[in-house]
């Protein structure tokens, strides 16, 4: 576990192409003490006229986590989501510790 009890679960499914490696679906989930308090997932939401600027893209936030979604412009199936991840890690645990 991270310090200040932070988790983060990472699921990605990895297709080979001919140009590459590409993410066919993922899930990423943030934790802080036990608690789930947010995630991004590709599952098509193609009836929520909200997120379709990153259709399929978006996030799950408080309150209501499960039904709250908002795009997430930062996600991709063409290039690995480490990156923004490990920047949106480093932002919870300096929002966290404050």
């Amino acid at each position: 576990m991270f310090e200040q009890g932070f988790r983060v679960t990472v699921n990605e499914r990895l297709s080979e192409e001919d140009n590459g490696v590409v993410i066919i679906s993922y899930g990423y989930e943030f934790w802080h003490n036990g608690e789930k308090i947010s995630w991004y997932d590709s599952q098509p939401h193609p009836n929520a006229p909200t997120l379709a600027s990153t259709h399929p893209h978006h996030k799950h936030v408080p309150p209501n986590i499960k039904r709250n979604r908002i795009p997430a412009p930062n996600m991709s199936f063409e290039r690995p989501n480490l990156d923004a991840l490990i920047q949106e890690i480093e932002v919870l645990i300096i929002q966290y510790a404050s």
